[in-house]
């Protein structure tokens, strides 16, 4: 199959640089590598997008279920406080 392509200039440039540098034998080449990492970027977003969506699920349930609570974030910050003052040597 033959595909014919335009690309702007700054593109251009850098599939050549890829090809000149030796890394890639042909401007198809950069092409292929680059659709198979822009697949795979595509199937890990959406991988991390099914997961995403299914611990807002487990936390909507949570909350129907009654499994949550209020926190009181100022205890939780003082408590942090008081364990990092803890492990401080005084000079």
């Amino acid at each position: 199959m033959s595909l014919n392509i335009s690309l702007p200039i700054e593109m251009e440039n850098r599939v050549r640089q890829h090809v000149a540098s030796g890394m890639y034998g042909s401007a198809s080449e950069v092409i292929r590598e680059a659709l198979r990492l822009f697949e795979a970027y595509q199937a890990t977003r959406e991988s991390s997008l099914v997961k995403l969506k299914a611990d807002i699920a487990q936390g909507m349930s949570d909350i129907e279920a009654g499994r949550v609570k209020d926190v009181d974030m100022e205890a939780i910050k003082r408590q942090g406080r008081d364990a990092l003052a803890a492990r401080k040597v005084p000079k």
